[in-house]
C-alpha cells in the first residue's frame, strides 16, 4: 500500500531533493515550501488508505493511554494532530512548512475550538526553543528520514532532556524506496538507539508494508 501512497513521494519534490541527498545534510525549509505550494496535501493524509492504516496503527500502538503533555513532531497538515488531541491534555504539533502548519491550525480549530492544540513552525532540531516543556508522549511522524544523522542525534538528545518519567516515544517512518539523507530504516534504528542510551525501554518494531513504528517508554522510578 506504501508504494502506491509513495508514488506521491516519488513525483514530488521530496523525492529529488538534489544536493541535499547527495551530501546527506538535512532537507531544508525551502524544499517543503516548495511541496506545499504545489499541492495543499501532497501525501494524500486525507484520502489514502495507507494514511488511514497508518495512523490506524498508530493509535493501536499507543492502546487506550491517555497523557499530560503530548509532542507531535512533524504534523503537517493535522490529520494524526486531530486524533492525538483527544488523547492529550495538552499538545505541541510542530512542522516546518508554513502552508502545512495554517492548514492543521484551521482543521483542529474547526473541528477542535480554538487553542486546543498549540502549534510552532520550526526547523529542527535548530528551531526547538521549548526547552521549559516535559512531555509524557512524543510522536515523530515521518520526518526522521529528512534529517542528517547529526541532526537525528541532536533530536534524540532533545526529547530524552524533556521526556518526563512514563514517556511514551513513538516513531512513524516510510521505509521504501527514497533519496533522503537516511533510510527509514536507518533514520528509525539511529533515533531509537539515541533513546534508549537516554534510558527508554524499546519494543520490536511494527513493520508493515512501507512503513514501521517504533515504540520506546522511559521508565518510571
Amino acid at each position: 500500500m506504501r508504494a502506491a501512497a509513495r508514488d506521491v513521494h516519488r513525483d514530488c519534490p521530496r523525492a529529488r531533493p538534489g544536493i541535499a541527498a547527495l551530501t546527506g545534510s538535512s532537507w531544508d525549509r525551502s524544499v517543503f515550501d516548495r511541496i506545499y505550494e504545489a499541492d495543499p496535501d501532497p501525501w494524500k493524509f486525507e484520502t489514502s488508505d495507507y494514511e488511514r492504516s497508518k495512523y490506524a496503527d498508530t493509535l493501536a500502538q499507543l492502546g487506550d493511554r491517555q497523557f499530560e503533555h503530548g509532542l507531535e513532531l512533524g504534523c503537517s497538515i493535522g490529520v494524526m494532530t486531530q486524533a492525538l488531541s483527544e488523547r492529550c491534555r495538552t499538545l505541541l504539533a510542530v512542522d516546518l512548512a508554513e502552508a502545512a502548519i495554517a492548514r492543521a491550525s484551521t482543521r483542529c480549530a474547526v473541528q477542535l475550538g480554538s487553542g486546543a492544540v498549540e502549534f510552532r513552525r520550526a526547523v529542527l532540531p535548530g528551531e526547538w526553543d521549548w526547552n521549559d516543556r516535559r512531555f509524557d508522549l512524543i510522536l515523530v511522524s515521518e520526518l526522521l528520514y529528512f534529517l542528517s544523522p547529526a541532526d537525528n542525534a541532536a533530536l534524540a538528545a532533545r526529547c530524552v532532556a524533556q521526556a518526563r518519567p512514563g514517556c511514551v516515544a513513538l516513531l512513524v517512518n516510510w521505509t521504501g524506496p527514497t533519496d533522503t539523507p537516511c533510510t527509514g530504516h536507518e533514520a528509525a534504528g539511529l533515533f531509537a538507539d539515541a533513546l534508549a542510551a537516554g534510558g527508554f525501554r524499546r519494543s520490536a518494531p511494527l513493520v508493515r508494508d512501507g512503513y514501521r513504528l517504533d515504540l520506546l517508554e522511559r521508565p518510571r522510578p
